[in-house]
């Protein structure tokens, strides 16, 4: 009986170990993907080769974020053990942890999504002239009517075979679209149409090619 009673006890704890790190690791993975700026430190940090460091101003500037909001995601990140700091020559220079538990797992999140993303651009890119190509929706975890923007001269049977049958089965999740050659994206943008502004606007969307920059520039600025 005392042998059945320490096996109990084992077990018991056991399970509120396992309990324990399943609630810390949920809010662990909560405060990881809460904020638009901290996701694309993660995307940053996972994704660069083994040892890199960043300090806040040349983060400020990669990223294109307010200099508060990266300071404060890092601080975040370092405060649940994903990232560690040293001073060097007056600048405090961020790096990852390698010893954070859950880092390959969030790792092989991000180079799948980046995998994926990457796998569309090279797909549309072969049935015509693509001049921008946005991901939204969906796939940036935003409510949206649309999950993907393409702009440009392409050949929309190929577009929609891919995009509502191909790309719909790999991802389990249907696929909502838009197409707009160059001329009418541009007077879109010129006639202020929300759809349009907001599009380029809404930092969590993910521009995955640009050729028209200049040209929304000159339009956006007039």
């Amino acid at each position: 009986m005392v042998f059945v009673k320490k096996r109990l006890d084992q077990k018991t704890k056991t399970s509120k170990n396992f309990e324990r790190y399943f609630y810390v690791s949920l809010r662990v993975l909560k405060s990881l993907f809460s904020s638009m700026t901290r996701v694309k430190l993660l995307r940053l940090y996972l994704l660069s080769p083994e040892g890199s460091e960043f300090f806040v101003r040349e983060l400020t500037r990669d990223l294109d974020e307010q200099i508060n909001s990266i300071r404060r995601e890092l601080e975040n990140l370092e405060k649940i053990g994903m990232l560690s700091s040293k001073t060097r020559e007056r600048k405090k220079y961020y790096r990852v942890n390698v010893k954070f538990p859950i880092l390959e797992e969030l790792r092989s999140i991000f180079q799948k999504a980046e995998s994926t993303s990457l796998k569309i651009l090279k797909k549309i890119q072969k049935m015509g002239r693509l001049d921008l190509l946005v991901l939204t929706g969906s796939f940036v975890g935003v409510p949206n009517n649309v999950d993907l923007v393409a702009i440009g001269n392409l050949d929309k049977k190929k577009l929609s075979d891919y995009l509502s049958r191909e790309l719909t089965n790999e991802l389990k999740s249907e696929i909502r679209y838009s197409v707009f050659s160059q001329e009418d994206f541009l007077y879109r943008l010129e006639c202020k149409d929300k759809f349009s502004y907001d599009l380029l606007k809404d930092s969590k969307n993910l521009i995955m090619m640009n050729k028209i920059e200049k040209k929304i520039e000159d339009v956006v600025g007039t």
